[in-house]
């Protein structure tokens, strides 16, 4: 019969760890229970990083397993097939899909053509903005748009102010304008650790692609 004993050390330590995780459960039980509101949230993705479409596409596939209507409008991208594109597609009853881009500004090389395609894409999106069957829309690269100074940052944040109360929207790109960034619930900066193209890696299907 095996009579050992736990040192009374070790059992000290696990007393320790337990009493700090009830007071870390009692603090956030209290956070939680002050969280009372019940609304539509803007969440901002933004910064040099990766990530910023991609934590976008993520809370799509969230909002479609919940059974909500959704709307991704892509300001940028377009000139290129994507993997997110080919797979959200296969949901054409929950979400309205549209490529609106016409590629990175540096390929397009005609501002007065890009001008035109982010006004083409913003008329698509103001729709859904305003549009309360909408429960979920990401706005991919929309940040582009209004820092390369093709759309109207107020006009923008107009629309935003003005959707329907419980209507999600993400919008993902580098350099949020200010009053962009002032008007989110939710605000995230991807900041570059290490990226796989600086070491001369193409852009992978199913990581970038």
């Amino acid at each position: 019969m095996n009579d050992a004993v736990e040192p009374a050390g070790e059992m000290s330590a696990e007393a320790r760890h337990r009493e700090r995780m009830q007071r870390k459960k009692a603090l956030v039980d209290r956070k939680i229970a002050r969280a009372t509101i019940e609304r539509g949230v803007l969440v901002v993705n933004t910064g040099n990083g990766k990530g910023k479409s991609s934590s976008g596409f993520g809370m799509l596939a969230r909002s479609l397993g919940h059974g909500f209507h959704c709307g991704v409008v892509q300001f940028i991208k377009g000139s290129f097939s994507t993997g997110e594109e080919a797979f959200f597609r296969r949901f054409p009853d929950e979400l309205d899909y549209h490529v609106m881009g016409e590629g990175y500004t540096w390929e397009t090389q005609d501002k007065t053509r890009d001008i035109r395609t982010a006004e083409a894409a913003w008329a698509i999106a103001a729709g859904m903005l305003a549009d309360a069957r909408y429960d979920f829309v990401l706005l991919d690269e929309l940040n582009i748009a209004l820092v390369k100074g093709y759309l109207d940052v107020a006009k923008v944040c107009d629309a935003l102010k003005c959707r329907p109360e419980q209507q999600h929207v993400v919008i993902t790109g580098r350099g949020a304008p200010d009053a962009l960034v002032e008007l989110a619930d939710t605000v995230t900066e991807m900041r570059v650790v290490k990226h796989a193209f600086q070491a001369g890696i193409k852009a992978q299907k199913g990581i970038e692609l």
